[in-house]
């Protein structure tokens, strides 16, 4: 007698019950989860657990050191003698509104496992190319600040020269795209530099003794609010590229789906909080020295103040500090870029080769522009803010009306749309300012 198929059954994806075989005994498999246009998307194997965590923390910190690149560290430096301890409102803001974007485009790239630019073609046709064409614009014009800032870092590290500086340090960035395991080297390299980074600036922020309580007062109640400040602000610390560039990295290493939300919510919240670290500390090393009466001239005010806090010693670990914000953000900026200018399926060799080309072009940009490279970051964090509003749409419309085809059926949590409406249009009248605060920036 023929035993009878088992009926047993398990939850898919939507969270309903699907038998485990047919009635002829077969086992059932859902179907691979599909764009909109009917393209599958593709889930990488992780060869373990280990691999998967390795992953997520190079996403996270690929995030955080993005967003704390050469461009916050000069203009926290510039904004801070500018504001002094009401500079904090203007962080604290900044910080709000990276918690409720980022918290989105994790949860909605992540499920979806769609890149942005690919969730936006599927909303509407060549939105995906033209959100594709703001964030590489915005990247490219990012990169050549990093680069910048990368000779900044070794001027004030080592005194070299800041156009050859630049140079090493863009030449370092190719030497990781070139390695035979480039994702791997990627995501080892960003979160070393971001422990380094967050350990020498909590140690200056020591070492400043900087009037905390002060801060935290100022920072919900300001003596002044300066909004070209938190525009550009924003604009360097959460648009344009940097909104991706956590949640790229995870969807192409193979981290997403329904059954991975716990693993990118959690994910996204300590990108948050070792960013907001990272932004605090910076800002209180800082104000400790604008705070003791110092004064602080230059064409470099952040070396100044480190030099002022701790000396010679001060003035090199601000150059490694620097330095290692600039080579991870000239990382995190190509390989973000690169991610909306080819699919997932590209070749490494064409994708590597893209990402190599992206910094030698901005390369040569710095070794060749006349601006002064602080000028260059803070007009490149501008630049940024006016990308965010774009991308943010998409997210959030893919959200609220929980497109089936996209999330696979997921719920999407109410309370994550409604804080993602509020910062959005925040972010709709920063963009627009964004157009006037350029125009003032290059005068």
């Amino acid at each position: 007698m023929t035993p009878e198929p088992s009926r047993r059954s398990h939850r898919d994806r939507r969270g309903e019950h699907r038998p485990d075989h047919d009635h002829a005994g077969h086992p059932v498999t859902e179907p691979a989860p599909r764009t909109a246009a009917g393209d599958v998307v593709a889930k990488q194997r992780l060869p373990h657990a280990e691999s998967k965590r390795s992953i997520l923390l190079g996403s996270l910190f690929l995030m955080a050191t993005s967003a704390i690149g050469p461009g916050f560290i000069t203009q926290t430096a510039n904004f801070t003698v500018q504001l002094g301890a009401a500079f904090a409102f203007a962080i604290l803001l900044s910080i709000l509104v990276d918690i409720a974007v980022q918290l989105n485009v994790w949860r909605v790239i992540g499920v979806s496992g769609l890149r942005a630019n690919q969730l936006a073609g599927a909303l509407v046709p060549g939105l995906g190319a033209v959100l594709a064409a703001f964030v590489v614009f915005g990247g490219f014009v990012f990169n050549v600040g990093n680069v910048a800032g990368g000779g900044l870092g070794l001027d004030a590290l080592l005194g070299l020269d800041p156009t050859w500086g630049g140079i090493l340090t863009a030449a370092l960035a190719v030497a990781v795209f070139l390695s035979r395991k480039a994702g791997a080297a990627l995501d080892r390299i960003v979160v070393v530099l971001g422990v380094v980074m967050i350990l020498i600036t909590g140690y200056v922020a020591v070492v400043s003794n900087p009037p905390v309580g002060e801060a935290l007062r100022q920072s919900v109640a300001p003596d002044v609010i300066d909004m070209a400040v938190i525009i550009t602000l924003i604009g360097g610390t959460v648009g344009g590229y940097i909104t991706y560039a956590g949640a790229h990295r995870m969807v192409d290493a193979g981290v997403h789906g329904v059954e991975e939300v716990r693993s990118i919510s959690n994910a996204s919240v300590v990108s948050i909080v070792v960013t907001g670290i990272m932004r605090f500390l910076l800002f209180l090393a800082i104000l400790g020295v604008v705070a003791g009466g110092a004064q602080l001239a230059g064409g470099n005010l952040a070396a100044s103040a480190f030099q002022h806090a701790a000396g010679e010693v001060g003035l090199r670990l601000f150059g490694l500090i620097l330095w290692a914000a600039a080579i991870s953000s000239v990382i995190g900026a190509a390989y973000t870029s690169v991610s909306f200018m080819v699919p997932r399926t590209a070749r490494p060799l064409v994708r590597n080769g893209l990402t190599v080309a992206m910094i030698v072009v901005s390369t040569i940009v710095f070794a060749s522009l006349g601006t002064a490279p602080a000028n260059l970051l803070i007009i490149a964090g501008t630049v940024n803010g006016l990308i965010l509003p774009v991308g943010f749409t998409v997210i959030l419309v893919v959200a609220i009306f929980r497109r089936r085809d996209l999330l696979h059926g997921y719920r999407y949590p109410v309370w994550l749309i409604a804080v993602g409406v509020v910062v959005w249009a925040l972010t709709l009248w920063l963009g627009a300012n964004a157009v006037q605060s350029l125009g003032k920036l290059w005068g």
